[in-house]
């Protein structure tokens, strides 16, 4: 079911918001050569437990999960795209590294992701990088009343296939509230015109993600992270938004 939140419960959302881009900034800056995964994890839970929030992930057991996710932050480096599943991997120079985090806050649930190069980039992540962040920036711009869902996904495969690349839309961006995925699904390509309405009070996550050289891939051994099928790197980026009257709310806005 499809909820439409008031203007009200909206302003109750911005402290999960808050606390989600305090958490995306804190793990993306403490990730350096030498760092381990699992520290970056621990860190996120520290911060967790002294903010009395609750993780969205740790308890988490979809259909498409190997067994509950165990850990409180995604952590997916290099050809890992997706619900990377922290372990004891020390970052190398060069890696690419995406964190994803959800929290709840108070009975309310924000969601995002960023991603980072450790030590010396390679221009083609930087670039890639940019392209996520270009296709969320204009997924959030269509997110207007007016539009429809497939307006946001046509915005965001426009970026993605000025830049040669292909687009898978098997995961996508999602309703966020009380949980952490519900109603709609925001896929990464899609037809302007299509799909639900656009209204005040809808509060969803965007998130494109695109790899450098195809758009399958495969479920890590681990059971949860998903990488390329051909070894290429991955890039994420990820708000969650309120839709408005008026320009989108990005509730997890950093800095």
């Amino acid at each position: 079911m499809i909820e439409l939140r008031t203007p009200a419960e909206i302003e109750e959302m911005r402290p999960a918001g808050r606390f989600v881009a305090g958490v995306i900034e804190a793990t993306s800056k403490a990730a350096a050569v030498g760092v381990n995964l699992l520290e970056l994890d621990a860190l996120a839970h520290e911060m967790i437990r002294k903010a009395g929030a609750e993780s969205c992930y740790i308890d988490y057991h979809p259909s498409f999960g190997a067994s509950p996710f165990g850990k409180v932050i995604c952590t997916s480096v290099n050809d890992a795209v997706l619900h990377g599943l922290p372990r004891d991997y020390t970052l190398k120079d060069g890696d690419l590294l995406t964190v994803d985090f959800a929290a709840s806050v108070d009975g309310w649930v924000a969601d995002s992701a960023i991603s980072v190069v450790v030590g010396t980039p390679r221009e083609e992540d930087l670039r890639l990088i940019d392209t996520t962040r270009r296709a969320l920036d204009a997924g959030i711009s269509a997110a207007r009343p007016g539009n429809r869902i497939g307006d946001i996904s046509r915005a965001i495969a426009d970026v993605a296939k000025a830049e040669g690349l292909s687009i898978n839309t098997d995961f996508g961006g999602h309703g966020v509230g009380r949980t952490m995925h519900g109603e709609p699904h925001v896929p990464n390509n899609g037809r302007p015109g299509r799909g639900l309405p656009l209204k005040p009070g809808l509060v969803i996550a965007i998130e494109p993600w695109f790899l450098h050289t195809t758009d399958r891939i495969f479920t890590d051994p681990d059971g949860w992270t998903l990488r390329s099928v051909d070894g290429s790197r991955g890039a994420h980026s990820e708000h969650t938004i309120a839709i408005t009257d008026g320009d989108p709310i990005v509730l997890t806005a950093r800095g």
